[in-house]
């Protein structure tokens, strides 16, 4: 078996982008999101065109048990897992306090932080085991930095800035890298999925310049994952030429 990597939301996105890049680079990959469809869609292309192994979970990765099942279901040789990329997660709604919906708190904090610590916790024994692993969680430039009605999501990505630095202290003595990508502004399915698909309104986030795309981040994360043993990207936060940090981004007319 070739080295292994274990993806979180590789249905769209930087998920699937970072699938399709390691499998470029010879990794057998491990996909995993709730739309089985896209999964089997992804699998179909991973294998027809870089001829590496290919293992689908679906579940949703908000529900504790679901990710037990899922990762307990891997047999025995997928689960020499050496890097878990958390890549699941998502903004829902862009309102102030007063007036968001504890619905979207409830989703986005369930998927960004829950979500991330379920599937770190089961993975962690296999990396523990053989003293290796490395651990890439995606956060943003929005746990960086809180911007208006940002709140809660900008809150479940400090939790993620916490967390990668905590994590990477704790995992010390087992040889485990963890490292951090923080994207400022990418076009995928973040600005649809966060305007509950109001295609319209997913557009303007990005009119007037020239977006960050899936792929861009795909490339970082490869170059983390691909450093010799002794060292560790620990952080990486990468913005397009228009945007200076969460705030100012420059539009043309």
């Amino acid at each position: 078996m070739n080295k292994i990597v274990l993806i979180t939301g590789a249905t769209a996105g930087i998920g699937r982008a970072t699938a399709i890049r390691f499998a470029e680079h010879g990794y057998s990959v491990i996909i995993t999101g709730r739309r089985g469809d896209r999964l089997q869609e992804l699998e179909k292309i991973i294998t027809s065109t870089y001829g590496v192994k290919v293992f689908t979970l679906q579940f949703d990765i908000r529900h504790h048990q679901e990710v037990i099942d899922a990762i307990h279901s891997l047999p025995h040789e997928w689960r020499e897992i050496n890097v878990l990329i958390n890549n699941a997660g998502l903004a829902a709604g862009l309102a102030t306090i007063d007036d968001a919906s504890v619905t979207d708190f409830e989703t986005m904090i369930d998927t960004n932080i829950k979500g991330l610590l379920y599937i770190t916790k089961e993975i962690l024994p296999f990396m523990i085991q053989k003293n290796s692993g490395h651990i890439i969680n995606m956060s943003s430039i929005a746990g960086r930095q809180a911007y208006l009605r940002g709140n809660v999501y900008s809150a479940t990505k400090f939790a993620v800035e916490g967390l990668t630095r905590s994590m990477r202290i704790d995992l010390l003595p087992h040889k485990i890298k963890v490292s951090s990508v923080s994207p400022g502004a990418v076009e995928t399915d973040f600005s649809l999925v966060r305007f509950k698909n109001d295609a319209e309104r997913a557009k303007v986030v990005y009119k007037g310049f020239q977006p960050l795309v899936a792929e861009d981040i795909a490339d970082i994360i490869w170059f983390i994952a691909s450093r010799p043993a002794h060292v560790s990207i620990n952080d990486i936060e990468v913005t397009p030429i228009a945007q200076s940090d969460a705030h100012y981004i420059h539009r043309e007319e």
